[in-house]
């Protein structure tokens, strides 16, 4: 049976991050892609020009919807815009018990326009977190939900091991934004520390890397992989969507999902 993962999280109309990059991602890797749109963005490669969250309960009826018909092995976030849209998202993984959920923290857009309220990443820690399977913030993002600033490996560690303590099965912290002729990201799952290093791209095409890899993960889970092994076929994966990355638009181009299958 075809892997079936739910995606909640905002619109791109610019198509290289949000439910565009993660649709994509799912359907390159195999699976069956559906959405719950939390917000709709005007955006392109330069910025974010506005921004509009659905309604809470809304997105709660998009959610059920589809899981009263198809289902879903795997539940991966994106950006969940406010607090009401976090508090409803909660509660709907947490009545219909489902188990293999990914979270991708989303912060600000690679712009660095801001994509949630402040008052919402409180909420996403003391009631998402704790229902996640994993979660995935960069080190802007990880210091952010944390209060701590995350500049190095050994930092990545302790974010890792804290986000796990706040609740979460697992815990990624990726270095993508940290120095280094590497790009090193951190996993603690299950106990364990993981190290998970790979060549950092001259590239400005990276828009939507964050999407992609968060779905990818969520695909593998849904899929019978265990974490460790589904970060690290995620991150291989991420990697070629990077060095394949689209120079289109004058700013930030998108990392390409397809390019990672050739």
């Amino acid at each position: 049976m075809v892997t079936r993962v739910l995606t909640i999280a905002g619109s791109d109309s610019g198509g290289g991050a949000g439910i565009q990059a993660d649709l994509k991602t799912i359907g390159v890797l195999g699976g069956h892609g559906m959405s719950a749109i939390t917000a709709v963005t005007a955006q392109n490669t330069l910025g974010v020009a506005g921004i509009h969250a659905l309604p809470a309960a809304f997105v709660r009826l998009q959610i059920e919807t589809v899981l009263d018909d198809i289902g879903a092995d795997a539940v991966k976030t994106g950006m969940l815009a406010n607090a009401d849209i976090v508090e409803e998202v909660a509660a709907v993984v947490a009545e219909r018990k489902l188990a293999m959920l990914v979270i991708d923290p989303v912060l600000a857009a690679e712009s660095g326009a801001g994509l949630i309220e402040g008052s919402a990443a409180d909420v996403l820690v003391k009631r998402l977190m704790p229902l996640a399977t994993v979660v995935t913030p960069n080190a802007i993002e990880a210091g952010r939900l944390l209060g701590m600033r995350v500049e190095s490996v050994a930092d990545q560690r302790t974010a890792a091991r804290r986000l796990a303590d706040a609740g979460a099965r697992a815990a990624l912290v990726k270095g993508g934004h940290l120095p280094g002729v590497n790009a090193v990201d951190v996993l603690f799952a299950d106990g364990e520390l993981h190290e998970l290093s790979g060549p950092r791209i001259d590239s400005r095409n990276t828009h939507g890397t964050g999407c992609i890899l968060a779905a990818a993960i969520a695909f593998h889970l849904g899929s019978g992989a265990d974490i460790a092994n589904a970060v690290r076929k995620s991150k291989e994966f991420v990697t070629r969507a990077i060095a394949g990355g689209l120079s289109i638009g004058a700013g930030a181009g998108p990392a390409n999902p397809f390019a990672a299958q050739r």
